[in-house]
């Protein structure tokens, strides 16, 4: 059984969506987009995010979240969780109003790649006979790059 079309809005700035109503299938009008607006919050903290090379998992890890809420905050949540603003702002390099859209984000010089400023860090703690190890493979590794680089 097929539905009826529902009705087309005259006004181009709403559209119509179903609403669960309890006697049928009812419309409401959701109000539209406007161009240039600022994306909410779960698109800048994914864009924020993205910027200073995380995954989802590694700043979830660093705000003390799971990698699931992360997600959630980035997808389906236009309220930002206000206990973890100053978290997520540390870990991402930004401001609080910068991660809420108050102000705009500063445009930043290149900067080194923060994942691998991490992991380098984790280097540093390891015990020496690790750390060790660690560096030779990243020794090799060098290597293998500049002999190829001389090569071709």
């Amino acid at each position: 059984m097929s539905r009826p079309s529902p009705p087309i809005s005259e006004s181009a700035k709403t559209c119509q969506y179903p609403r669960p109503h309890p006697h049928g299938e009812g419309w409401k009008e959701v109000a539209r987009k406007k161009k240039g607006e600022r994306p909410d919050f779960g698109a800048r903290l994914r864009e924020l995010r993205t910027a200073a090379g995380y995954t989802q998992q590694e700043i979830a890890q660093e705000v003390g979240v799971s990698r699931r809420m992360i997600a959630y905050y980035e997808g389906e949540t236009e309220r930002p969780p206000a206990a973890l603003l100053p978290a997520f702002a540390a870990a991402l390099g930004v401001s609080t109003d910068e991660l809420l859209g108050v102000a705009t984000p500063r445009k930043r010089a290149a900067k080194p790649d923060r994942r691998l400023q991490r992991r380098m860090q984790q280097i540093e703690r390891m015990n020496p006979r690790e750390k060790r190890q660690a560096l030779q493979i990243i020794d090799a590794l060098i290597e293998r790059d500049q002999l190829r680089a001389s090569k071709g």
